[in-house]
């Protein structure tokens, strides 16, 4: 037996142990909500029922720039239409798990956006303001995300408060393990919204306790000036003296974060990934920095003063039935993980195989599915 398959077996034994405690960890989770269209992008139409579809982004921008001077067309395929943005596929897989979850985001006004009812109907929701909207470009090697964002600028606190209600706000907080705060990139407020929670998390009564889990993920920061993610890093940092933060990233967003702070990624990033999340987590005084490339993750953290950190390979397939929302599944296996008290390589599969179960069923597992999957996790595939 290797040591993978060891993790992964006792990984499943740990979610096992879990699973009777899952309905007493309350999360909520925040802020966006998107409408998402699963594209596929048209190569060659054949008649009116079959086509051959562009296989690579490579491909696709090369059409795109022999078209620079001229016109050129481009037939879009809607394969499906599906709740997205990161909190909601985030807080899904939450509640397949069998977590109460609470969410707060953009997910319709004056009325639920269709695409959450199923959603609605296993969380308890605070709709601000309209559901954003994603064209999701699928490739055989990524997707190209065109977004349609305006109503993200009404996520405020006031207008959070306004919903949700100051006092159920912070009962919601005070009862949660965990709070999600994710897509910064896209949320223009949000900053001011972690500004808050540093007044607003060590007065609450369960802060007695000690301090409470808080999952940020940036999403893909590229577009934001290195000054406003400096900032924001900065308030991440601050947030950790009031919680335990965990970052989580992607190998992209990893990278990018290192250039803000200074850090030296390496010319191979995704071998030295597991050392790129201990320069970050240090340079950060965070609880955790979690790193999530396509085939594997790797995290480092600091428990009692000791920091560990660890890798694992994650069960990649090569041509999976649904990409889009991998990454928020990784994050909620591993928070998963984090909520259950397993070690860090176990958290790192549960947050792998969640992913990898996910893209092979076009569904996040729940708690037994996601324990048998572990059981006998399947070897990465070669492209």
């Amino acid at each position: 037996m290797t040591d993978r398959t060891l993790i992964a077996r006792n990984t499943a034994q740990g979610l096992k142990r879990f699973a009777g405690h899952a309905r007493k960890c309350p999360v909520t989770v925040g802020f966006d909500g998107f409408v998402d269209s699963i594209i596929s992008v048209v190569d060659k139409r054949l008649d009116a029922k079959h086509y051959e579809p562009v296989g690579t982004i490579d491909r696709f921008g090369q059409k795109i720039v022999a078209a620079a001077g001229m016109s050129s067309n481009y037939e879009l395929v809607v394969t499906r239409e599906k709740l997205g943005g990161n909190g909601p596929i985030m807080a899904s897989a939450f509640t397949a798990f069998g977590l109460p979850v609470s969410y707060i985001g953009m997910l319709g006004k004056p009325t639920i956006h269709p695409v959450f009812a199923d959603f609605a109907a296993v969380a308890k929701v605070y709709s601000i303001d309209r559901a954003a909207l994603t064209d999701a470009l699928e490739f055989e090697d990524g997707k190209l995300m065109l977004g349609k964002h305006d109503s993200l600028k009404q996520l405020t606190w006031d207008n959070i408060v306004e919903v949700v209600g100051q006092k159920q706000l912070l009962s919601l907080l005070d009862k949660s393990v965990l709070i999600g705060n994710v897509n910064w990139t896209m949320l223009p407020n949000l900053s001011s919204v972690w500004k808050k929670l540093i007044e607003v998390l060590p007065k609450l009564p369960s802060a007695r306790h000690g301090r409470k889990h808080v999952f940020i993920d940036l999403a893909d920061p590229e577009k934001r000036t290195a000054k406003d993610l400096r900032a924001a890093l900065g308030l991440i940092s601050k947030l950790q003296k009031v919680s335990q933060v965990t970052l989580g990233l992607n190998l992209k967003e990893a990278t990018q974060v290192a250039g803000v702070l200074g850090i030296d990624g390496g010319h191979e990033p995704e071998d030295g990934v597991e050392a790129l999340a201990r320069a970050l987590r240090r340079k950060l005084g965070v609880f955790t920095v979690v790193i999530h490339p396509r085939k594997s993750a790797a995290a480092a953290r600091v428990v009692e003063g000791v920091e560990e950190s660890a890798f694992f390979a994650g069960p990649f397939v090569a041509q999976p039935k649904l990409s889009t929302g991998a990454g928020d599944n990784f994050n909620a296996g591993f928070c998963l993980g984090t909520l259950a008290g397993l070690a860090l390589q176990e958290c790192l599969c549960a947050g792998t195989a969640t992913s990898g179960y996910y893209v092979r069923n076009a569904a996040s597992p729940t708690l037994e599915q996601l324990a048998r999957f572990c059981t006998k996790l399947p070897n990465p595939q070669e492209r």
